[in-house]
């Protein structure tokens, strides 16, 4: 973007870019509300429209905050779900994203597939909700993310046998 005296210009279209989009190109931010500088997708739908947390819903660790107990103990227990094609766990790869435990109670495991159409989604769903139940003793669901997989989401990519 440009800047000239009446404030930034789209360098696209040659018009002034209003004051809220301003902030940062292919991301709508809300900056006026805690937490402002998150991209709006990663906040919850019911939190966005009302700026409050969804009812049970466990907020986000702060960083640097270290995980609960339940929340090692459902990832332990989810390394022992392996991807069938790759041969590693679903933790090796990253694909654990969160963890929230909701009331009610229930444990809320969201994850992302190595591809869109992974033909195992069922059956890695199905393990993980598996492992999170028998790490801890409530019912469990599973979200697929449509977020994009790429090796730099692996704690350590080198287990794929080749670096980049």
């Amino acid at each position: 973007m440009t800047e000239n005296p009446k404030g930034p210009v789209n360098p696209h279209t040659g018009q002034p870019v209003p004051p809220k989009k301003a902030a940062t190109a292919g991301t709508a931010f809300q900056a006026d509300r805690p937490g402002a500088g998150q991209p709006e997708a990663s906040v919850p739908a019911a939190e966005a429209s009302t700026g409050t947390p969804a009812p049970g819903a466990t907020p986000p660790p702060a960083s640097g905050s270290a995980p609960s107990p339940q929340e090692i103990a459902v990832r332990g227990a989810c390394e022992t779900v392996m991807d069938p094609e790759i041969g590693l766990s679903v933790i090796d790869l990253g694909l654990i994203r969160e963890v929230h435990f909701l009331e009610g109670p229930k444990t809320l495991v969201k994850m992302m597939l190595t591809t869109p159409f992974c033909p195992y989604a069922p059956q890695l769903m199905a393990d993980v909700k598996a492992a999170a139940e028998s790490a801890v003793p409530q019912p469990c669901e599973v979200e697929i993310l449509p977020d994009v997989w790429s090796p730099d989401l692996m704690p350590d990519p080198g287990l794929l046998g080749f670096s980049y």
